[in-house]
Order: C-alpha cells, then structure tokens, then sequence
C-alpha cells in the first residue's frame, strides 16, 4: 500500500478489515510483524519499534494536555478541542496532501468512523479536564483501552497484564473515585470508550490508506465536527494570536506527532498490545502535570504508576515472544 514517510515499505493488506469481526480486526498481526517469526535476537529487537512510536505519542500527547489546560481560561475546553483539531487538519492535509479518489466506500466509511471517534474523544477528555485532575482524567480514560485489551485479546496472559494494570489504575485514583466532580468523571470515562473505538478504527485506517492519509482525512472530519460547537463557545477568542500560537503547539504535540505515531505502530502491533501500552499514559501524564502544572506524585500514585508500567511492559514482552517464536 506504500511507504512510511522515509519511503520503508509497510505492505499492509488493503481493506483487509472490512468483513472482520471487531475482536479479530482488533488482534490482527499486519505481514510485516508475521515476518518476524524466527528472526531471533534481531526480530525482537525490530518489534521493539513500534513499541518506542507508541511511547514517543504518549510522551507527546501528554505534555500537549498539559499545555492545553493552561490555554482552557482563555478559550474554554471546547475552544482548545477546536483549535487543536482544525491547527492538526491544516499541518495534515499540508503535509500528507492525501488523494480523494480511488478509495471505495467502505474506504470512506472507515475514516469518517475514525474522525468521529477522535473528535469525541477530544472533546470529551477536555470537558473531563476542565473539571478534575489531568492525571486522574487520564487514568479513567485509560479504562477504555484496557478493556478492549480483555475483550480483544486472544491470549489468555493478557488478561493477566491486564487486571494487573487496572489494579494500578485504582490505585492511581486513590482507591476510588467518589470525591470527584460526577460529570468530569463521566467525561472522562465516555473518552476511554471512543479512545478504545480510536484504536480499532486507527487500525483499519492504516490497513486502507497509504502513508497517513487516512488520518488527514480523518482530522478534517473531526475539525469539521468540532468547528461549530468552538465558535458558540469561545467566538472571536479563538482569533487571538497568542492563542492560536498555544493552539497551534498543542495542536503538534496532542495531534499530529501522537497520531502519526500510533498510526505506523498500529501497522506492526496488534490493538490487543497497543491498548495494554496504553496504560502508560496515567504515567506520563503525572509527570507532565508535575513539570508543567506543579501537580506533585504521593507515594500511592507513584506505586500505582509502577504497577501500570509493570502491566504494560510484561504485555509487550508477552506479545513479542509470541511474534518471535
């Protein structure tokens, strides 16, 4: 189907998606991981790859939240969800320049489905922000990878990771949630849902579109989505320099760097293992809100975030020996 941006092949099979059920679409190896049966060492050390875009995207899409709560006074959450779409649908479609024809409809059904489910995912996780904790909005998000990880998983050691990651996850959350604003919570946890949905569509994107034309596409139908929803909210605001240099920047580092990123992982690694991946994110996210927002760890948290990156790291490890051997 192409080439990534440095022209290395990437072959995945077009529209292979398409009559899959959910839960095999999800755990589907592209060829490029299936060549690596019997590589050894140096097959293990190749599936390390999509590993490092899956964190690189986390480290970026975190700090990026970061940036954007401070830009929230002045714009409002629906404005910076605006502002970061329509900044990222720009830099995409300047860069990527993707084809509009030759694309079946299934082809089409599946980004708009994918822009649907970033928009929302987007405009919830900011609504959850606006309201409670960045880490803590994080950690509920990650809720919705990690079941997709259960639900997904052909493996029976997943669930294992997986369980372990959620205990984590409570206890990043201080054992319970009860204390915190109802609505933020909810947000947050709608945000999981169409984070979950964002990794099978982001999936099929990949298998249909060369390079990361789909994810233009797809950002155009988010942006296009989100776009009346900014203007009632935050009007002229959005126009303001300042704020649109701070939209622009979070635009890059929540938008275009992570997706792009995930996009090329998902192409090698299976959904099951991303979604597990995932819960770094609470991880990430407190560091980002300690450097950025003063927001300090207690050692609860800091235990709970070794749990998570424990889960998540005994997963990958799972999924590269099944790759490799």
């Amino acid at each position: 189907m192409g080439s990534d941006r440095r022209g290395a092949p990437v072959n995945p099979v077009k529209g292979a998606g398409a009559a899959e059920p959910v839960a095999a679409a999800a755990v589907a190896v592209p060829e490029a991981a299936g060549a690596l049966k019997g590589a050894g060492p140096a097959g293990r050390r190749a599936a390390f790859g999509p590993v490092a875009l899956v964190v690189a995207g986390g480290i970026s899409v975190q700090f990026g939240a970061a940036v954007a709560v401070t830009l929230m006074p002045s714009a409002g959450a629906a404005g910076v969800v605006t502002l970061r779409l329509v900044a990222a649908a720009v830099v995409l479609l300047l860069v990527c320049r993707p084809r509009l024809r030759g694309h079946s409809r299934a082809d089409w059904g599946t980004v708009v489905a994918f822009g649907v489910a970033m928009a929302g995912m987007n405009g919830l996780f900011y609504q959850a922000v606006d309201r409670i904790p960045l880490g803590v909005a994080v950690t509920l998000e990650v809720l919705g990878p990690l079941a997709l990880s259960v639900f997904a998983s052909r493996r029976l050691v997943n669930l294992l990771w997986a369980a372990l990651a959620l205990a984590g996850v409570v206890l990043l959350g201080g054992g319970g949630f009860g204390n915190l604003d109802v609505v933020g919570v909810a947000y947050a946890l709608g945000a999981g849902v169409c984070w979950a949905v964002y990794i099978l569509f982001s999936a099929r994107t990949g298998r249909r579109f060369p390079q990361a034309d789909g994810l233009a596409l797809a950002m155009v139908v988010a942006a296009v989505l989100f776009l009346p929803i900014g203007i009632a909210q935050a009007g002229g605001k959005l126009l303001v320099p300042s704020t649109m240099a701070l939209g622009a920047a979070v635009a890059v580092l929540s938008s275009v760097l992570p997706y792009t990123l995930e996009l090329l992982a998902l192409r090698r690694l299976p959904a099951s293992t991303f979604a597990i991946l995932m819960s770094l994110e609470p991880a990430i996210a407190a560091t980002a809100g300690f450097l950025i927002l003063g927001q300090a760890l207690s050692w609860p948290q800091a235990l709970a975030i070794a749990l998570v990156i424990g889960a998540s790291m005994g997963a990958v490890r799972t999924q590269i020996r099944a790759v490799s051997g």
